[in-house]
């Protein structure tokens, strides 16, 4: 198993035995009353059937598309294989930072393609029909849409159920833009599929999809505008993280216009499309030959037939409660459909969620699930990569809350040094005068990896001077996060403790 979005939780096995009205392998498949039937095969989907199969539930799972979703077809997976033979081409650029002599060759961009293809071909039998057929999941292929709370109608097939998981995830919101439809234009749903080198390549969005994938095509040789209305790229972010990061993508060939939009497109009739933009007021022109769409996100709502079971829902996608019930008490939803966060690991999150509270609905509420968004981590896989989890300045400042804010530079820290890394910092949001986390931001190499210790803190209630007393491996990046929390220890040392540690010092002198 590679990947934790279909792994049982831990512990759990796959069990036989009866299950409402009869065994699951006599049962026919479609016939008597399902545990549960899922509606979507992304990450949320494949957990939630897992979870409750494995457990010796009757499931059934229903996609229309391919399995896997969007995190092994269109996101993730393919994403960060392209990410990685991007660093790559850029390392060998800048070999003669490490002594070695550098390479600048041209890019076979359909032969990375072609090697992303095949990872995803690699994962891909994780997410089977046949594997989840295995695990004694009923799979059917096809849409699906509620004909009743306790009804799914496939065709012309209806299952039966006691309970119901909407985990039909989201897809790329295309902004009203004259021209565009008949221009033609790429999302992460379709650029992966893509052998042909994109050449000037404009990206509609800032977000991380959008920097992602600019900074990487930029890599591999496209000539990249990146067009965002925003003040700054990555707009949950810190404005200094943004820049940053703005200013590593320029260095890598990205022309980044923010407080843009694009006004119209002219399509190309043999040759570019020409974009036209309003930068901050004025008006420019901008050529393409392709263009990405990655200005957000929606839900896949539509034909769910969520009118006609009563379930409630608003643009932004399906409504649920904490634990994440929507208005119909055994419907739930979990993933990119409900949000509130669009990752692959809240989905997984979720769907466990939706695993526990399903297996104990006969004991009307003892011991159900809430959901918990206090402690949510995530990185955007740019070079340097930028990860967050809690409370950065900006959310704090909105909040009303004035916190202390401790921070390494990765310039300091010897890993980073060796490694030729040492673009970065750690920075950790305290409460004033105390050592409780209240978020944290990482920017630089290995960002993704080391947010996961101060979420563990935060979660645990762990405060600073527990990471500043816990010993860190040398030479490694994740030092950069003790250096942080001794920045807070040092910041402990008020002018009153200073006299009276020098008092203490001043006493072993005269004893001595």
């Amino acid at each position: 198993m590679r990947r934790s979005a279909i792994r049982l939780p831990p512990g759990w096995t796959i069990i036989g035995g009866t299950c409402d009205g009869g065994s699951m392998g006599r049962m026919a498949r479609g016939q008597g009353i399902y545990n549960v039937v899922v509606i979507g095969a992304g990450t949320a989907g494949l957990v939630t059937a897992a979870g409750t199969a494995g457990l010796g539930g009757r499931v059934a799972l229903v996609e229309r598309q391919r399995m896997g979703g969007d995190c092994l077809n269109y996101g993730c997976v393919p994403s960060k294989a392209l990410i990685r033979s991007a660093r790559v081409a850029a390392l060998m650029r800048q070999a003669s930072r490490y002594a070695l002599e550098a390479a600048d060759a041209p890019v076979d961009y359909g032969r990375v393609m072609r090697r992303v293809k095949a990872l995803r071909a690699k994962i891909e039998p994780h997410d089977s029909v046949e594997r989840f057929e295995g695990l004694g999941v009923d799979v059917f292929l096809g849409d699906a849409a509620l004909e009743s709370p306790r009804e799914v109608r496939i065709g012309g097939t209806v299952l039966r159920t006691r309970h119901v998981a909407l985990t039909t995830g989201g897809r790329a919101a295309l902004p009203p833009v004259p021209g565009l439809e008949q221009a033609g234009y790429l999302t992460n749903e379709t650029i992966f599929e893509r052998e042909e080198p994109p050449g000037r390549l404009l990206v509609m969005g800032g977000g991380p999809i959008g920097c992602e994938l600019a900074q990487a095509m930029a890599r591999l040789g496209a000539r990249v505008t990146l067009v965002d209305r925003g003040l700054q790229l990555l707009h949950r972010e810190d404005p200094d993280v943004a820049d940053l990061l703005r200013v590593r993508m320029e260095q890598d060939g990205v022309t980044t216009l923010l407080k843009s939009e694009v006004l119209e497109i002219v399509p190309g009739r043999g040759g570019p499309h020409l974009a036209r933009v309003r930068r901050d007021g004025v008006p420019l022109n901008v050529e393409a030959d392709t263009i990405l769409v990655a200005a957000g996100r929606k839900p896949n709502i539509e034909s769910l037939g969520l009118e006609k079971a009563g379930v409630a829902w608003t643009p932004r996608g399906v409504t649920v409660n904490d634990y994440l019930e929507t208005s119909q008490p055994n419907i739930y939803a979990a993933g990119d459909v409900c949000g509130p966060y669009q990752f692959t690991h809240l989905a997984e999150y979720q769907a466990r969620i939706v695993v526990r509270n399903i297996l104990l609905a006969p004991l009307h509420g003892l011991g159900r699930a809430r959901a918990d968004y206090r402690v949510v981590p995530w990185t955007t896989f740019t070079d340097p990569e930028v990860a967050r989890v809690g409370l950065n300045q900006r959310d704090a400042a909105k909040a009303g809350i004035a916190p202390d804010v401790h921070q390494f530079p990765y310039s300091d820290l010897d890993r980073a040094i060796l490694d030729g890394e040492e673009e970065g910092f750690v920075r950790v949001i305290t409460a004033r005068g105390r050592g409780a986390i209240l978020g944290a931001t990482i920017v630089g190499a290995g960002a993704g990896e080391m947010i996961h210790e101060l979420a563990l803190a935060m979660q645990r209630r762990v405060d600073l001077s527990r990471l500043s007393s816990l010993i860190h491996v040398y030479p490694t990046l994740s030092q950069a996060v003790q250096r942080a929390a001794d920045a807070y220890m040092r910041s402990r040392l008020t002018p009153t403790a200073r006299r009276i540690f020098g008092w203490l010092y001043g006493r072993r002198g005269e004893s001595a």
